[in-house]
């Protein structure tokens, strides 16, 4: 008589079974892992659109503080300060949507103008598996979040 070599089916099945209870649990981790890290790059995109907001405040003091696609571009113009990189600009980064809106001011840019003296910067997760939170910042530079609903200037901030 022979010796039969390889696996019998139940033992095929074991293994199976195994690797399906190892899936079950790692990929609800998996997409946790994924929500933490587009959360933590839209609070550095927000940090970084902070940082331009200041900058171009600086650079162009005619104008004052700016919208988002200002921030953007090739550089060394009011309307392309390249201060921010082209995705960032664009509105849309991670599984995040940003919008900046600049205000207080005439809304032009020039001499004889008034310069915006505030802006609000909003945060918001493209779907539920992109991110949970919903960020918002103003020239005061304080990152706030909520949970529900797009947040505003009465939220927490981040710790």
């Amino acid at each position: 008589m022979r010796k039969q070599k390889g696996f019998s089916l139940i033992e095929l099945l074991i293994v199976v079974a195994i690797i399906l209870i190892i899936a079950a649990i790692a990929i609800p981790n998996l997409l946790r892992s994924r929500i933490a890290a587009n959360e933590a790059s839209a609070v550095g995109s927000i940090r970084t659109i902070n940082t331009a907001e200041v900058t171009y405040s600086s650079t162009y003091p005619d104008c004052g503080f700016t919208a988002l696609t200002n921030l953007g571009g090739s550089g060394g113009t009011a309307t392309g300060a390249g201060l921010i990189d082209s995705v960032l600009a664009s509105g849309t980064k991670s599984g995040y949507s940003f919008t900046s809106a600049a205000s207080g001011g005439s809304g032009t840019c020039g001499s004889g103008s008034t310069p915006n003296t505030t802006y609000t910067l909003t945060g918001d997760p493209l779907s539920p598996q992109t991110g949970q939170r919903h960020f918002f910042s103003d020239q005061s530079g304080v990152i706030r979040y909520n949970t529900s609903v797009a947040a505003t200037g009465a939220d927490n901030p981040l710790q």
